[in-house]
């Protein structure tokens, strides 16, 4: 595949399903070799399959984001692997919803380990070969649910919150090396995660969206390709929304 982004290796963590995987496939599809990273080894190996069948490059990696170490190790590995790192996108998400009072303290540090503190441990990783190089994409998929907070999601808020104030201390730290850093607040998509919510959530959540729809993969990964692209070259420490008007202002 050819396209804007050939020559560029991109790091997807959380790339074996959802909007996961469609950031993967629009990534490729504009010619980026892919290392889709994710806890489910299957799963990424899946996508990577896919990947290489449509004419693309993509290799498959099993890592907990959550792991420190692991996480350096698996960044050397694909440097070495792909020739390189220059896009990162740190889209691996769990939930563990309950009510403030009934979340126990496994609940809270499950969330904000996977969701924030792998975050970290990825941009602190794939950060230095992008120095090397002085060119540098890195996309962090926050939520409408860090800025606006939502009931039984204490944990996940507090986490998706803390993804923004990460980008923009990142984007302040890289700009001198043509590194630029930006998140995606997604809002109501339809993924396997928003699957398991009873049909009355859903139906209340796409009340409260002014567009009438729930969102799609495809709408966030279009969004990505963009901030990882040349063009968006002067676009760093921003959170762009993606939620069809779900939370404006």
């Amino acid at each position: 595949m050819g396209g804007p982004l050939t020559g560029r290796q991109a790091v997807v963590t959380g790339g074996g399903a959802g909007i996961g995987r469609q950031i993967c496939i629009d990534l490729a599809r504009a010619g980026a070799g892919v290392a889709i990273c994710d806890i489910d080894e299957e799963a990424a190996a899946s996508v990577a399959a896919e990947i290489a069948g449509a004419g693309g490059t993509a290799r498959g990696y099993r890592v907990d984001v959550a792991d420190f170490a692991a996480v350096e190790e698996l960044c050397g590995l694909i440097a070495s692997d792909m020739g390189g790192i220059g896009v990162l996108v740190n889209n691996a998400g769990i939930t563990r919803d309950r009510l403030l009072l009934r979340m126990t303290e496994a609940d809270f540090d499950q969330v904000v380990a996977v969701n924030l503190k792998g975050a970290f441990n990825l941009t602190r990783a794939c950060a230095r070969p992008m120095m090397k190089a002085r060119w540098g994409r890195i996309v962090n998929i926050s939520s409408v649910i860090g800025q606006m907070g939502n009931a039984g999601q204490a944990n996940y808020a507090a986490a998706k919150a803390g993804i923004i104030g990460l980008t923009m201390s990142t984007a302040r730290e890289l700009a001198a090396r043509s590194i630029t850093v930006n998140a995606i607040a997604p809002g109501f998509i339809e993924t396997a995660m928003t699957a398991k919510l009873d049909q009355a959530t859903k139906e209340a959540y796409v009340e409260a969206i002014p567009l009438g729809r729930a969102g799609t993969p495809e709408d966030v990964a279009s969004v990505c390709l963009f901030l990882a692209s040349e063009e968006a070259g002067y676009v760093t420490g921003q959170v762009i929304r993606v939620a069809g008007g779900m939370l404006m202002g």
